[in-house]
This record gives C-alpha cells, sequence and structure tokens, in this order.
C-alpha cells in the first residue's frame, strides 16, 4: 500500500485523494451496530453488548423487584445527604436524557450512610421516561410501572476521580426516585421551566441554585442491591438506592418533560421519549429493604 501511495504521491495527487483511494481499497467492513447506542430497534438496549460487553454482565440494572421476595435487612441505615444548592452548574440536553451537572470537585454535596461504607459526591441527576404516563421507569416494583424515574448519581472519592470509581464495585451510589401521577410538584417545576433553554440534543444552559433533595419524598426507606448503569458502557458499579415511596407529578409536568427533542436544531423534530432500559435478569444478586 505505501510503496503504491509513494507513487501516486511523485505525480503530485493531493492528500485527501490519496486518502479516498486507500480507503476504497480497504476490503468491506462488517455491517454492525452503529457506532451511537440508543433505544431504536436498531441499536436499542437488545444490541447495546455489541459495542459494550459489560451489558451482558451478570450485575445488570434495572432489575424488577419482587417485594415478598425482599427481606428487611437490620444493618441498613438510615441515609442523609447535605446538597450545596450552590453546586449546581448547568442543565443539558444530550438526545438521550436531560441531566442536571454539579460541581464536584470537592466535598460540597455529599450522600452519606444507608448501605455505604462512607460518603460520596453528587455529579448528577437525569431522568428516564416513557411516551404516556403508564410506563417510562426502569425498575418495576411487583409489576408497577411508574411515569419516569429519577437518578441522582454519586461517586465515591476515596477513588480520586470519577472515572476511576467506574472500575470499583462500590464506585457509585444511585439514589432512584420513581415519579408517580398526582398533584403538581412545585420543585419539580424550577426544573422543568428551565427545559425551554435545552429543547434540542446538544443544547446546554446554566442552572444554578438548585436543591434537589427538595424533589425527596418523605419517606426515606430503600432497596438496595449492587448492579449497573442502565446505559452504556452498562458498567457494574453501583450501590443502588431505590426509594419506596414516589414523588408525585402531575400530568402536564410529565407532558412539558415529553415536550424536548432528541433531534439536533436543525435536524427534522423528534420527541425524546421512550429513553429506558428494559429489566435485567437478577441472576440470584440479594435485593435488602431498610424497612420490614
Amino acid at each position: 500500500m505505501q510503496h503504491g501511495r509513494n507513487k501516486y504521491k511523485r505525480r503530485g495527487l493531493p492528500e485527501t485523494l490519496l486518502e479516498d483511494w486507500e480507503r476504497r481499497l480497504e476490503p468491506p467492513r462488517k455491517t454492525t451496530m452503529p457506532k451511537e447506542w440508543g433505544y431504536a430497534g436498531h441499536n436499542g438496549p437488545d444490541r447495546w453488548h455489541e459495542l459494550y460487553p459489560s451489558a451482558k454482565g451478570n450485575n445488570q440494572s434495572p432489575i424488577e423487584l419482587n417485594t415478598k421476595d425482599i427481606k428487611h435487612d437490620p444493618l441498613l441505615l438510615p441515609w442523609s445527604v447535605s446538597y450545596d444548592p450552590g453546586s449546581a452548574k448547568t442543565i443539558l440536553n444530550n438526545g438521550k436524557t436531560c441531566r442536571v451537572v454539579f460541581d464536584d470537585t470537592y466535598d460540597r454535596s455529599m450522600l452519606r450512610g444507608g448501605p455505604l461504607t462512607g460518603p460520596y459526591r453528587l455529579r448528577q441527576f437525569h431522568l428516564h421516561w416513557g411516551s404516556s404516563d403508564d410506563h417510562g421507569s426502569e425498575h418495576i416494583v411487583d409489576g408497577v410501572k411508574y411515569a419516569a424515574e429519577l437518578h441522582l448519581v454519586h461517586w465515591n472519592p476515596k477513588y480520586n476521580t470519577f472515572g476511576e470509581s467506574l472500575k470499583q464495585p462500590d464506585g457509585i451510589a444511585v439514589i432512584g426516585i420513581f415519579l408517580k401521577i398526582g398533584h403538581e410538584k412545585g420543585e419539580f417545576q424550577l426544573f422543568l421551566d428551565a427545559l425551554d433553554k435545552v429543547k434540542t440534543k446538544g443544547k446546554e444552559a446554566p442552572f444554578t441554585n438548585f436543591d434537589p433533595s427538595s424533589l425527596f419524598p418523605a419517606c426515606r426507606d430503600y432497596w438496595s442491591y449492587h448492579g449497573s448503569f442502565t446505559t452504556p458502557p452498562c458498567e457494574e458499579c453501583i450501590v443502588w438506592i431505590l426509594l419506596k415511596e414516589p414523588l408525585t407529578v402531575s400530568s402536564d409536568q410529565m407532558a412539558k418533560l415529553r415536550s424536548i427533542l432528541s433531534s439536533a436544531e436543525n435536524e427534522p423534530p423528534v420527541p425524546l421519549v421512550e429513553n429506558w432500559r428494559p429489566p435485567q435478569p437478577i441472576n440470584g444478586r440479594l435485593v435488602r429493604a431498610s424497612f420490614k
């Protein structure tokens, strides 16, 4: 190949033409899943493992919880947070979800207790939802699907960086909160109002002075198990804290969440909906309850 390239170089062919010529000589590549994962048939959850082998691991999330099989564990402690509203930085539409990002460069917004052995830093929160109010959550409880699921992602600073914590079984702690339909939630509206600034994929806007603990239900009872991120690469590094009591929001508020787009500004509009992964096999994992 190099010899041929030199011959054409001597003829004064521009570099771009040479590269095009070399590409044509390459054997055709096997067609695989597109590089960008998603939730459609051609790039959805059933195919993630083609590019991300962890997605076929034994400790994947979400799961379906059958509460009759879950035992109370008296060793599970109460959990608590101390969030600094000033650590909220930006809101982002990445085409897959809407995410609020926090300053995690030092111990500023922290989660402690519960099943955790040390403090964890809040990095971001995001949601998963359906196309209608009757489904959208990733975890399922006794066959019940909720309208959406909120994930608050924290990492263990004993591993020094977020990237390093992704390689550890206790590297990440996620508080999962179900959203059910009922009366409007005022604090949730603050987040929803900011969505107008990030309507399309790739948009990011300042989002400051927000305390996500304002979204927590009154009851702090939870289930816990060891699992993974529910999006690629699906690293199995998460201690889950799934709250038993859902957050109540209105149907209008859910409609507002579904109004953002998975398409970029210059593309035909595509609603961002159905961004949830189906339940994965439990594979004998222990799910524990903090309550009787």
